[in-house]
Parts: structure tokens; sequence; C-alpha cells
């Protein structure tokens, strides 16, 4: 077997594996299926009666003209109507229901990968571009919806005119079954490369599209820093380059498809003038009649249309299979944080938290960001984590709510293994506030129930107004439901953290992970927040990392945390005595 052929065995067999793939989606319609190919049989065997009809007219008005009355002539119009009517409602069906089952299936596949999304850990997100997320779900899968609905119309409607064919060919004169048999293997054949490269250029022209999605997505997210650097121009020329790779893909892509129609078109006419030809020396020599000549010419046209058509939508098989390809990969890549076998649920969490050992790295990293890390924080302890950046504080309080997965030891909530806790009963007694807040867009209300959907709307009230926001929330233009734009780009730094600080107070959870909460606010909103924050952490389980270090004087135990894990523990003024790493930074925090 040579390069080629591996090629070609390989190819196939990728295929018939997305195909596979995909079958599940196409089964849950399948009567609607063969309702659309039932009506596919029906049309196809309407377009093959004209041939046949003319046949039997021109061989009358040949043999016996006086036969051929008006009334037979008007007969044989009418029930020709009758058949382009019973062939128009069959093609309407096929196209209306086809086209809505290939909706319906490329829903339950975007709806799928959204939820499979949905599992993925953040190592997954921290090296994927969320542009080529989208393009998966949107353009591809439209794709997949074509393809799933046209590719078994298209091969039974070319099965049903070309058996029917045979037939009729053969019923004339077995020459003209021999002549289909040499020119269409040979279209599909000499067709074949074409084909191949076809699906090359979409493969590498949708992992394009995904680039420009995310470089788009990227830019206008960073609008303001783009308009505040000036560097619009930047912005432009790494666009514009994306945008060029782009159009080399797809000048490729349209140039191995024109050399593919080209081949078709060329191929389509050598097939029509054989029969031309052959069908022109035959009559002449009295071997067949007119009627059959006529008939055989329609017939090769039906014919030929039909292949053309098959031969044509190789492009959109190559598209459809195309992103079934990207799709499986989605769906194929693991979920690496998930509940154990036996994970239970944990309920009336106290709040204890313990860090035995642990050990942990970033997936592709062979550096330890954390390295026998042990810690011991009791119920309602309020524990505040400093030092250097790059320390692993962020890294640290991502570990609890298993944001990510441990390499070595065990994390302990209440004395049982963060592993054996469902992950939702964990995240669910978890609240954290960031210093990067993330607001949805829509309005304020539909943040705030974020994590209690059910809330009143004297919770909802309660909850802003001990995180300090009820009163900013209710001069807004429609108070709660006023609309806070994508991010919350509506609203400054300090009102989008206290609404942050809101959405947690009506989760109500016993643990509070702060993470710089207050680092990027001016003095004022640093005071009002910090007071929300304050509030928010009496009563329990508070981990607070701390760039400021006057806002954490108070905590229980204050750990300071670097490269070599943690170096020094206790509380400000046992640190500050000590005249170690805290000292400093806290008396150099203090000069400024």
């Amino acid at each position: 077997m040579n390069e080629n052929e591996k090629k070609n065995k390989k190819t196939f067999e990728e295929n018939i594996y997305l195909i596979k793939r995909f079958y599940p989606y196409l089964r849950k319609h399948l009567k609607t299926e063969v309702l659309v190919l039932c009506c596919v049989v029906v049309a196809a065997i309407c377009e093959i009666m004209l041939p046949l009809i003319v046949r039997q007219i021109t061989d009358k008005s040949v043999e016996n003209p006086q036969e051929l009355t008006v009334n037979i002539i008007l007969l044989v119009c009418a029930a020709y109507i009758v058949i382009r009517i019973i062939d128009s409602l069959a093609a309407y069906f096929q196209s209306y229901v086809g086209h809505k089952m290939g909706t319906m299936i490329e829903n339950a596949m975007r709806e799928d990968m959204f939820d499979h999304i949905q599992t993925l850990s953040f190592n997954y997100f921290d090296n994927t571009k969320i542009g080529q997320i989208m393009s998966r779900m949107t353009s591809d899968l439209f794709d997949v919806a074509e393809w799933a609905h046209h590719f078994p119309e298209r091969i039974l409607m070319t099965f049903v005119k070309f058996i029917a064919s045979f037939f009729i060919f053969a019923s004339m004169d077995f020459r003209f079954v021999f002549l289909i048999f040499i020119l269409m293997p040979l279209m599909i054949l000499l067709t074949k490369k074409s084909r191949q490269r076809m699906r090359d250029m979409f493969r590498k022209g949708r992992h394009q599209i995904g680039e420009i999605n995310a470089r788009i997505e990227d830019s206008l997210l960073g609008v303001r820093v783009v308009r505040s650097f000036t560097a619009e121009k930047t912005e432009k020329e790494k666009f514009a380059k994306g945008n060029a790779e782009y159009v080399t893909v797809r000048n490729k892509s349209h140039k191995y498809m024109s050399q593919f129609h080209a081949t078709v078109r060329i191929l389509d006419g050598i097939m029509y003038m054989a029969f031309v030809g052959l069908g022109a020396i035959m009559m002449t020599k009295g071997v067949t009649t007119p009627g059959d000549f006529t008939a055989s010419l329609l017939l090769v046209s039906t014919l030929l249309q039909s292949v053309r058509s098959i031969v044509d939508f190789s492009e959109q098989f190559s598209r459809g299979i195309t992103g079934i390809e990207r799709f499986v990969e989605i769906m194929d890549e693991k979920a690496e944080i998930v509940d154990s076998e036996n994970a239970k649920t944990i309920e009336n969490v106290k709040g204890d938290i313990e860090f035995r050992d642990v050990s942990f790295n970033y997936k592709g990293s062979e550096k330890k960001v954390l390295d026998g890390i042990n810690i011991s924080i009791k119920a309602g302890q309020s524990v505040a984590l400093v030092g250097p950046s790059g320390g692993g504080k962020t890294t640290l309080c991502n570990l609890i709510p298993r944001f990510y997965d441990i390499e070595k030891g065990e994390i302990l909530v209440d004395g049982e293994n963060i592993k054996n806790i469902t992950l939702h009963s964990l995240r669910k007694n978890i609240g954290v506030v960031a210093q990067d807040v993330y607001l949805f867009s829509g309005t304020v209300r539909d943040n705030l129930i974020y994590g209690k959907p059910d809330a009143t709307d004297e919770e909802i009230i309660a909850a802003a107004e001990n995180a300090g926001a009820h009163e900013f929330i209710s001069v807004l233009p429609d108070g709660y439901d006023t609309y806070i734009g994508e991010r919350g780009v509506k609203l400054s730094g300090g009102q989008k953290q206290r609404i942050s600080i809101a959405r947690v107070f009506l989760k109500d959870p016993p643990i509070l992970l702060l993470d710089e909460a207050t680092s990027a606010l001016d003095n004022e909103s640093e005071k009002l927040v910090q007071e929300s924050l304050d509030r928010l952490a009496k009563g329990r389980t508070t981990l607070t990392i701390a760039h400021r270090l006057t806002t954490i004087k108070g905590a229980d135990e204050i750990l300071v945390l670097t490269e070599d894990g943690i170096v020094e523990k206790g509380s400000h003024a046992k640190l500050m005595s000590q005249d170690g790493i805290y000292s400093k930074m806290y008396n150099l925090y203090s000069v400024f």
C-alpha cells in the first residue's frame, strides 16, 4: 500500500468515525428523516417520468402520427402537471421539514457542547481562545446542520435516479448502461484529490476564523485600554495580519474548489456528448428509435444533474465533516475536575479548612507554585495571605473550591477531603470576591440573584444594604432593574465591587475568599468596600489576600507566603515584633 492509499484509507476511516459520533443526534429524528427520504424518492420518480413521457410521444409521432391526437396530448400534459404538483409538494416538505430537522440537530449539538464546556477545568480555558470556542459553537455547527439535512437526501436522490436510469437504459440498449459505468467512476476518481484538498483548506479556514473571532473579542473587550494607549493602529495591524492569513487560506480553498468544479464540468460535457454521439450513431443505423434517443438525452441530463449535485455537495460534505471533527475535539476534551464515585454532599458547613502537605504546579509547567504547604484555619477565623507577587497566594485560594486540583497532599473542609465532596455542594458553601469583578450583561437584579435565583425582593435589598450598595442602586434610572452594560461598564469600580459583595451576601456562604478585593479602588471607594467586606466576613471563615496591608491588621492570623512556602505566620503585632519580611513590607507600604 503506497502513501496515497494509506492516506485515503485513513481519511475514510476518520470520516466513518466522525459520522458514527454524529449519528446519535440524527437517530433522535429518524422518523422525520424517513418521511423526508420518502419525499426524496417521490421527487426522484417524478423527475424520471418526463423522459418516459417524451419517449412515448416521440415514438408515436414517428411511427403512428395519426394516433397522436390533441386529446391524447392534452391528457399527457395534464398528467405531467399533476406529476409536477406532486413533485413540488414533496420538494416543499423535503426542504422545510429537512431544514427544521437540521436546526434541531444543530441546537442539540450546541447545547451538549455548551454543557460540556461548563465542566472543563480552568486549565482548558487557560490554554484555549474563547473566539475559537465561539466559532465552533456557531458557524461550524451551522455547517453540520446543513450537512445533516442534505447528505442523506443527495445520496438517496442519486441512488434512485441511477437505479431507475439503469433499468430504463437497459430496456433501450445495454450499451448506454456500459457507457455510464465507464464515465461515472471516472468522474469520481478524477475529483478525488480536489475533494481532499478542499477538506484540508476548510479545516484551516475554520481555525483561522476562530483566530479572527479571538482577535476581535480581545480588541473589543480591551477597547478602553486601546484608546488610552492610542494603540488603534497596532490593533488594526494585528487584525489586518490575521485577516490576511484568512484571505490566503480562503483563496487556496477557492482555487481547489474552482479546479474541482472545472473538472466536473469537463467530465460532464464529455459524458453528455458521449451519449449524444453514441445515440446518434445507433439511431442512424436503426438500432434505437428517435424516442429512445430523445429519452436517453433527457435521462442523461437528469442523471448528470443529480451526479453533479452529489459532486458539488463534496464542498458541503467537507464543511460538515470538518464541523463534526471540531465538535468532537471539544467533546473529547476530558473534564479534569469531576466528582469522585463516592462524592458526598456536605451540609451545615462550619468552615474548618486544612492544607496537609499540599503541592501544586500548573499543567505544562514543571515549576511548583506551591510545595509542602500546611495550613490550619478554624471555623469563623480570619486569615490573611500576604507576600510578593508570584508567591502563589491566588493559586492557594483557587485550590479550595477545586478550580484546580492539587498534585500532592490533601485539602480538607470540616475534616473531609474536598475530593470526596461534590463540586456543587463544595462551591455552594464558598463565596469569592476578587479584584477583577465580573458582572454579566443585564440588570443589577440579574447580577445580584446569580447565586440565588429564587431570592425575594426583601432578601435582595437586605444584601445590597449590607454591601453598602442599596443607596447608589436606588438612584439609578430604573433602580434594581437598571441595565448596567457588558461587564458592568456603566458603573464605577467601587459600585461594581459592592454589587459583587452583595451577590455573595445573598449567597450567604460559610467560607469566604477575598482576593485583593480593594486593591484597584480609590481611597474613598476602598473605605466603603472595606466596610462592606468587614460586615460580610463577620461570622465566616475568611481567607484574605491583601495588597494593602493596613486592611488586614485585625486578622486573627497572617501568613507570609513566598516561593519558599509559608515563611512567617502570626498576628500583626507578633509579625511586626519579629522584624522579618512582613514587618519590612508593612513599613515599606506605610511610607507610601
